[in-house]
Parts: C-alpha cells; structure tokens; sequence
C-alpha cells in the first residue's frame, strides 16, 4: 500500500503543476514566431526545459564583478552564473529571464546577443 499511495502522491502534484502551467500567459505583446526559441531553452548543465514563453521575461540587466545582474521586482537580483546560457542567439536583442512560476527561482537567463 506504500507504493500505491507514493504513486498517488507523484501523480497529484504533477497535476498540480500542470494546471500551474497551463494558467500562465505568455507576456503582452509576446511574438508567437517567437515560441519555439523560447521551447529550444535548456538550463545549463542539466538540459532541462527552461519552461516556455510564458516563463520568460525581457528584463533589463547589467555585468557586475560577481556576474550579471537582472532588474526584477524593483530591485537588482544576482543572476547565479550556473543559469547563464552563454553563446545562445537571443533574437529579442534585450536580456531574457526565465523563472519558476510558482517559487520564482531563476531558471535561465539569456543575454542580449554578443556581436
């Protein structure tokens, strides 16, 4: 009976998540050619989804001593460096930032692209 209530338990909260999932809207003004780009992201390291277009965020950001910086929030949050995605083309030209619908842990980020 372990196993069984186990089971439940893992079954219950990926319904959870996905109904989280399904309740988050892409931002305004978001470019649906743009969707696909936004699936490709994978955090670093472990080649997870980065989530989608309704995760991600332009953000305004900036390269400090310690590593970049993104204005989230009304304040300027670290960017931990194992979530920089680095070398990707970022189409949108401005900084993006993917993060947890529901804890708001940082996921990915991407800056501008480096030309």
């Amino acid at each position: 009976m372990p196993r069984l209530s186990g089971a439940i338990l893992w079954l219950a909260c990926f319904a959870l998540l996905g109904i989280a999932a399904s309740d988050a809207a892409p931002p305004e003004n978001a470019d649906p050619a743009l969707h696909g780009w936004f699936e490709s992201l994978k955090q670093p390291g472990s080649g997870v989804s980065c989530c989608s277009i309704a995760d991600c965020r332009p953000a305004e950001y900036r390269l400090v001593a310690d590593g970049y910086e993104a204005y989230l929030d009304t304040k300027w949050i670290h960017i931990p460096d194992d979530k920089v995605l680095r070398g990707t083309t970022n189409p949108i030209a401005r900084g993006i930032v993917c993060r947890s619908p529901i804890s708001g842990t940082i996921l990915c980020f991407v800056p501008a692209s480096e030309t």
